[in-house]
């Protein structure tokens, strides 16, 4: 295992937009070589946490039946992801809204439409700073 596996962060991410969920795929596992599940509605985000573990939840804010916010209450009630840290990925940033997510724990908002370029490289970062 190299040393840049050791240090990077296993990521869940959480999407219902198939075009958003396959242009950060490349961008977290083709550029930035990052272990990522992904998941198209937080039910199924529920479901996957426990088994994939992750070390940071990328969650979208606004989806239909659970919301990110919703998603992020309900893993934080699995054991052992109480703590992990969270960034939420929002096209409705406004200075309320991401106020309101940061108030809810999360390590940083990144606006849509992110830069596939250096998307692995934020989400690094941010997860070492945690």
């Amino acid at each position: 295992m190299s040393q840049v596996e050791l240090n990077t962060p296993r990521i869940l991410h959480v999407d219902d937009d198939d075009d958003i969920r396959a242009i950060a795929q490349l961008a977290l596992e083709v550029v930035g070589q990052l272990e990522v599940h992904q998941c198209a509605s937080g039910q199924e985000a529920l479901l996957a946490a426990p088994d994939f573990a992750p070390d940071l939840f990328l969650l979208d804010v606004m989806m239909p039946g659970m919301t990110g916010e919703d998603t992020l209450a309900a893993l934080r009630n699995i054991p052992g992801m109480k703590n992990t840290p969270v960034i939420f990925m929002t096209a409705k940033a406004q200075t309320d809204d991401v106020a309101r997510l940061m108030s809810l724990g999360a390590a940083k908002v990144i606006t849509k439409p992110f830069d596939p370029l250096t998307l692995a490289s934020e989400v690094v970062e941010i997860w070492r700073q945690q």
